[in-house]
């Protein structure tokens, strides 16, 4: 290596984005999921004994799925390979299955095959590798944000043990956060950064469990303080990270919200719990959390309209009325207006009497 190449490597470095550049190595670097890979559990006992056997991990993006995956590699004598389901189809699965023969037959070494995002892989794609998952010459591990009992062949399932990620704590989060600020090699230690207690709270908070969504953002308030030219000795003020500062560099919450998927029925099951409970406050929240990450009003208005018959039913007849005319008032209006239509009646039926006596 000469001097050129120890400059591309230190400038390659310096672009990578944060959240690649603090990925954790092993599994004392590795923060949250607890339930899975803390002392005692199988996963961990499995790593330690290097006797990985096929699995699923499933969990919202940013928990850690592809992390731990890595962490398996490092920490085992296995030969890893790492597929994305979106960019591999049949003739690169078979390929690396010669490749995991020839592993096996001259260096004793299993493979492990890790597909990000298998959810995307057909069926015959999934087929591809079944047997050899069967028969032991691969070891999977899969990694999906959707339900994996209806995106994964259920032979392939059956052949997989699946692991359920969690959201990131607000505790995990700052600790992550903290972490970056205070790594010389990888993070922003260098600069001495401080932050305040509000506003690591505020960018745990807007991170929404998304390990790689806070480094994002704590990416763009350093550079937002850092704009105004190098720090020096006498830029005490600028070294803490204050609320003003954070608010002001990120603007915007970026909601976690898929319309077709887990957190399109986790967020309008909470907005049913809610009206339920009698909470209208909450009710609003989810309503506008919906509204803001594009999901349908239509779709809410009609949940809205079950509901009214379903949970308040004879214990206020105008329920009904008031959830229908409030999806008609939003088809008349349209957006952003009519979606008040659609406020007023998750209010209306969130502190109206419940009586489920019609639905039984």
């Amino acid at each position: 290596m000469d001097l050129f190449d120890v400059q591309t490597q230190t400038d390659t470095e310096t672009l990578r984005p944060l959240a690649d550049r603090m990925r954790p190595v092993n599994l004392g670097e590795f923060i949250g999921q607890r339930h899975i890979i803390g002392e005692g559990s199988v996963l961990r006992k499995a790593i330690s004994r290097d006797r990985i056997f096929s699995m699923i991990l499933w969990g919202p993006p940013g928990c850690g799925k592809t992390t731990l995956a890595q962490i398996i590699s490092s920490e085992t004598r296995s030969h890893f390979v790492h597929f994305s389901a979106v960019l591999t189809g049949v003739k690169q699965i078979r390929a690396v299955i010669d490749e995991a023969r020839e592993m096996l037959r001259l260096h004793r070494r299993r493979t492990i095959l890790f597909v990000d995002e298998i959810h995307r892989f057909n069926k015959a794609q999934q087929d591809a590798f079944l047997h050899h998952v069967e028969s032991g010459l691969i070891t999977l591990i899969g990694a999906t944000t959707e339900n994996p009992s209806f995106e994964v062949n259920p032979a392939l399932m059956s052949r997989c043990r699946v692991f359920t990620l969690n959201l990131l704590s607000e505790e995990d989060i700052s600790t992550i956060i903290q972490n970056a600020l205070a790594d010389r090699k990888h993070g922003f230690g260098a600069l001495d950064l401080a932050v305040s207690p509000e506003a690591l709270s505020h960018m745990a908070r807007m991170a929404d469990g998304d390990a790689r969504s806070a480094l994002s953002n704590l990416e763009v308030v350093v550079s937002a303080i850092t704009a105004g030219g190098p720090l020096t000795e006498g830029d005490a003020s600028r070294r803490l990270i204050t609320l003003e500062a954070a608010a002001d560099a990120l603007q915007k919450k970026a909601l976690l919200y898929d319309r077709a998927g887990e957190e399109h029925y986790n967020l309008i099951s909470a907005l049913h719990k809610s009206m339920r409970g009698s909470d209208p406050d909450a009710a609003l929240y989810w309503l506008a959390r919906m509204l803001m990450a594009g999901e349908d009003p239509l779709y809410i208005a009609r949940r809205m309209v079950r509901f009214a018959a379903e949970d308040v039913g004879n214990a206020d007849p105008r329920a009904l009325a008031v959830a229908m005319d409030a999806m008609e008032a939003f088809r008349f209006i349209g957006p952003p207006e009519g979606e008040l239509a659609l406020a007023q009646a998750a209010v209306y039926l969130a502190t109206a009497p419940k009586s489920n006596s019609i639905y039984k």
